[in-house]
């Protein structure tokens, strides 16, 4: 990002001090809202799923392709040398924004969803025992659900549920076993992509730490507003994927503590990840971590614009970014408690996450998020990759806002006026 694009940004990067995000000179370092017709009056607020991606981000991937581009950590010649050098400077700052300790701890995955299924296959299931539980909680999605079930059937293993209690929180207590000694695995998201809670993670890693239980953290939705520090968590590995914090699609990132890389097998073999391929798998030796679990050409381009989009979230500060989406949300909460058919799922007490969730008794959630649509709001309806949460919420579907940087109290009023609308429609 270029200084004058820097100085439009109302924070203090250096400090970190509360300041107020300007909403619009922010929104106006995404070329997406300026260039095409059907976005320059939307209000984009479905931010959970995907975040559009500033100026600076897009920069970075096409000097990486216009500049620099050689293969990684394969050739010999200055300008791979160079790529090389600029693919591990990416994976630098990744560790340092999310506090690791090491480089090594640090692995480029396609998405989270690759991420928790290379922990799944790669670490639990050649441990895991009859007998033995795996813990999620009702809210995950399906991307921290499903990779623990199916090891668990394989296995012969149980998938237990930390399930809610009537605020939409975990209720830990109806579980006393959850950290026993029969427990193998804990994996539970940061923030719910459909309600909006945020848990309580360093808690749930202190307590699985004293009994030595693995613990997986899903920060996809938590990690543009909360700043990351896995050694303060205490968790065993870590997972988000970039395309939600203003980078692009197909690149993520698993965390993995020290003490647990050489307790994973690589999920994904072939070149760039092995140091001898020997007639026998049993005599072929594994490179190190990292690059044992990177098999094939790395994502060059992708790793360059997630480290910038590191660059992009520090600038504002997630501190200043939680302030601003906690305050759009609670007002659209406000205004939302007024209508009578309309049923909120997100507890009021979370809306530092961005994300309000509803359904109403009359207008279907498909049918609300159409007319939404064609009335300029762009929203989410439906299961959200969530159904086992929304079987406790007993519905088939909700309509979700989630908000981001560059959302203002303008895309709060044309939600409300959205919902207005429908209502006469469906009157």
């Amino acid at each position: 990002m270029s200084s004058v694009a820097l100085s439009n940004i109302e924070t203090d990067k250096q400090t970190n001090a509360a300041a107020r995000i300007n909403p619009e000179r922010v929104k106006a370092l995404f070329p997406i809202f300026r260039n095409n017709e059907l976005t320059r009056n939307l209000s984009y607020l479905d931010n959970a799923a995907t975040s559009q991606k500033p100026e600076m981000v897009m920069q970075a991937m096409d000097d990486a392709m216009r500049l620099f581009h050689s293969p990684v950590n394969r050739g010999f010649y200055p300008l791979a040398e160079q790529t090389t050098t600029r693919y591990e400077q990416a994976r630098e700052r990744l560790k340092s924004f999310i506090g690791a300790a090491t480089h090594r701890s640090v692995i480029f995955t396609a998405s989270a969803t690759d991420s928790i299924n290379q922990v799944a296959q790669g670490f639990l299931l050649p441990r895991l025992k009859p007998g033995q539980n795996v813990w999620v909680t009702r809210m995950e999605h399906h991307s921290n659900y499903l990779p623990w079930q199916h090891v668990c059937e394989k296995s012969g293993a149980s998938l237990r549920i930390i399930e809610l209690n009537s605020t939409g929180e975990l209720d830990l207590d109806r579980h006393p076993d959850i950290f026993s000694d029969t427990t193998a695995m804990i994996a539970l998201t940061q923030t719910s992509n459909v309600l909006g809670t945020t848990n309580d993670v360093k808690a749930i890693c202190e307590q699985a730490k004293q009994k030595h239980i693995p613990t997986l953290i899903d920060a996809a939705q938590a990690v543009v507003s909360n700043t990351i520090n896995v050694q303060q968590l205490g968790c065993d590995f870590l997972v988000f994927s970039a395309h939600k914090m203003f980078a692009p699609t197909g690149i993520g990132i698993l965390y993995i503590a020290p003490d647990r890389l050489d307790q994973v097998q690589p999920l994904r073999l072939g070149g760039g990840m092995v140091d001898f391929c020997a007639d026998s798998i049993a005599d072929t030796t594994w490179s190190e971590a990292p690059h044992r679990f990177e098999a094939g050409s790395p994502n060059l381009v992708g790793a360059i614009g997630f480290a910038a989009a590191c660059d992009f979230v520090e600038s504002l500060g997630q501190a200043n970014i939680k302030m601003h989406i906690g305050e759009l949300a609670s007002s659209l909460y406000q205004q939302l408690s007024h209508y009578p058919n309309l049923h909120l799922v997100s507890p009021a007490k979370h809306l530092s996450s961005g994300i309000v969730s509803f359904y109403h008794d009359v207008i279907h959630a498909h049918d609300l998020a159409q007319i939404m649509g064609d009335s300029g709001v762009a929203v989410r309806a439906g299961h959200h990759c969530a159904q086992p949460l929304l079987r406790h919420l007993g519905v088939s579907s909700t309509l979700r806002i989630s908000i981001s940087v560059y959302n203002t109290n303008d895309d709060i009023s044309a939600v409300v006026n959205a919902l207005e609308h429908a209502e006469k429609v469906f009157a």
